[in-house]
């Protein structure tokens, strides 16, 4: 239920400036081309008020007004990366689809790559369909070798997982977001009988917090093996408090545009 990517036309300075080679971080540290890979948080949907995919609010590659993303930020600094950026995140990817877009960021040379990955993983029907903690690690892992690999010269963002039980804890006590949660089946290892205080219920929840930070460890792991051209965004996105008035009133789940915003913020304090 989860996604990422999206965004960045040129301009010369100076009349004789010769632009970067796609693929290269420019001398000023600020790169011309990026892309975005993950689930359906990173393809913003939800944001536009209709439940849609919305690229242009995306946290990492939106060119929209509303968000003040990674590409919009890094665009007041190098005009060179105007048109240059892709959104590659798919609503409901998890883990196992990640290489298949890193090839895709691979195949379009970006300078900067952003990760968010790991909530579908952890949303499954019941506990024990969650992605195990090694496989999960196993498929970071190729998505992050592929890029190393095919982009040594690039730079790569790896982020935490929104922290979901606090979702639940701040929604649990709101009648629309357990209406929703109950008739959608939305995140159903977490928000299943939202409103229950049962032992089982209340072990069951912590079971999917418990996975989430265990995914989190592994994507630091996995962005320290990879090398000093990959940054981890030490817990930001996780650290990020939602209010209910910063997700979608379709799901209370994914980051509307507000919430993009919080998004974005904290993952470019945390960037390059």
């Amino acid at each position: 239920m989860l996604t990422l990517l999206a965004l960045f036309a040129l301009a010369c300075e100076g009349g004789t400036a010769r632009p970067a080679p796609t693929g290269t971080p420019t001398k000023s540290g600020y790169p011309s081309s990026m892309a975005a890979i993950g689930d359906s948080i990173t393809a913003a949907l939800g944001s536009c008020g209709t439940y849609v995919v919305c690229n242009r609010n995306s946290w990492s590659t939106g060119s929209g007004d509303t968000v003040d993303s990674h590409y919009r930020r890094i665009l007041a600094k190098n005009p060179k990366i105007k048109g240059n950026a892709r959104n590659f995140a798919e609503v409901g990817a998890e883990a196992d689809a990640l290489d298949g877009q890193a090839a895709r960021a691979v195949k379009a040379k970006s300078a900067y790559v952003t990760v968010l990955i790991g909530a579908n993983d952890a949303c499954a029907k019941t506990v024990g369909g969650m992605t195990s903690v090694a496989t999960f690690r196993s498929q970071v892992d190729s998505a992050l070798n592929r890029l190393k690999k095919g982009l040594p010269k690039s730079r790569v963002l790896v982020t935490s997982i929104p922290d979901l039980y606090r979702l639940w804890e701040l929604g649990k006590s709101s009648p629309e977001a357990v209406r929703v949660w109950t008739r959608a089946t939305i995140c159903p290892s977490m928000f299943a009988d939202p409103a229950s205080t049962a032992d089982a219920d209340e072990q069951r929840r912590r079971q999917v917090r418990d996975r989430i930070d265990d995914y989190d460890d592994q994507l630091q792991q996995a962005c320290k093996a990879y090398g000093k051209r990959c940054r981890w965004d030490n817990g930001a996105v996780h650290r990020v408090r939602f209010g209910l008035d910063e997700v979608s009133s379709v799901d209370y789940f994914h980051p509307n545009a507000k919430g993009q915003n919080e998004l974005a913020d904290a993952t470019y304090r945390a960037s390059w």
